[in-house]
């Protein structure tokens, strides 16, 4: 049996939590949190630990599922613990990464653990299909639709503006630009052609509600760039219709071959996903395998989605594999 631990229990560590139940190889050590222990309940009663805890538990862990957040926890998290342990993150600013991984893979050759970053779906299982399409189809286009789904980070910068109470901020597709994607045009899209979005606001009492949507349309890395629709909601409303966390999205890479070029091709890979961090979870939990039998197999240091073989994600063994799915 894997041993894992999860540092940090918001969404993404409950749906660490249970990913960890469902998987038959596997068993969950602990939560490391930076609150009180006893003020984290957990769904299946593990143990909650204080993060300074981790230091005594070396020896008890497999590997560590990190569900920090990706501008401030991760960073400085990932490096620090790739020292003592296997670890897995989510680290998922794009631009970032390089980085990031450069960084990480020090610390995890300094302390011969492996360690796979920016593991999820965008990056991660988005990544692989880039590069897949890329690799079969050299001459062609890559293009990646989000949504319909709701924006975590672009909710809580609503949430920020003065006057407003709650925020959800949904970006959604433009159906007209995936379609001629899908026809094989090769479309040239800008920011705004790809996609929209979708803002529905609870405000404080009295608050102007034209500076609050002037606020929001013209948010610089945000909404400026992109059509944006601003609704006005009770509080009743929000938690009524907009509780979930659903989100999703489209790969698709157009391309041709022949001679002349007279063939097209469309290589498309879709998810819709009823909760985002279960799912994101989901794909830890099986890189978190990976990553163990890695270590089993004496390597270490920093490891992305391309560089680990599909086997090592599965819980079957080769054997398996090429006897049922191949």
């Amino acid at each position: 049996m894997m041993r894992i631990g999860i540092v940090g229990y918001g969404n993404l560590g409950r749906g660490v939590e249970c990913a960890v139940h469902n998987s038959p190889d596997m068993e969950l050590v602990g939560v490391f949190t930076r609150r009180k222990p006893e003020t984290v309940q957990t769904h299946t009663e593990v143990s909650v630990y204080e993060m300074e805890k981790l230091n005594d538990m070396k020896d008890k862990i497999d590997v560590l599922v990190l569900c920090g957040g990706s501008a401030n926890d991760l960073p400085t998290q990932t490096v620090e613990l790739a020292k003592s342990f296997n670890v897995v993150d989510s680290f998922d600013t794009h631009a970032k990464i390089p980085e990031h991984f450069s960084n990480v893979n020090a610390a995890s050759v300094a302390g011969k653990h492996i360690s796979i970053i920016s593991v999820g779906w965008d990056p991660g299982l988005f990544s692989l299909n880039r590069l897949y399409g890329q690799a079969i189809l050299p001459n062609g286009a890559d293009y990646t639709f989000w949504g319909k789904g709701v924006s975590q980070g672009h909710s809580d910068a609503i949430r920020r503006i003065d006057g407003v109470k709650d925020a959800r901020q949904y970006t959604i597709p433009v159906e007209e630009a995936l379609e001629s994607v899908r026809k094989g045009e090769n479309p040239t899209l800008s920011t705004r052609q790809k996609h929209t979005r979708e803002c529905f606001v609870v405000t404080e009492e009295g608050a102007d509600l034209a500076v609050i949507e002037e606020t929001i349309k013209t948010m610089p890395n945000y909404f400026a760039d992109y059509d944006t629709t601003v609704h006005f909601i009770s509080e009743e409303e929000l938690m009524r219709d907009h509780q979930g966390i659903p989100h999703g999205g489209v790969v698709l890479r157009s391309g041709v071959t022949g001679f002349d070029q007279e063939h097209k091709h469309v290589i498309e890979y879709k998810l819709t996903l009823d909760s985002n961090p279960e799912f994101t979870s989901s794909v830890l939990v099986a890189y978190a395998r990976a990553a163990y039998r890695l270590a089993q197999e004496g390597q270490y240091g920093c490891k992305t989605v391309f560089d680990i073989a599909p086997a090592y994600l599965h819980v079957k063994s080769g054997e398996e594999l090429r006897k049922e799915l191949l």
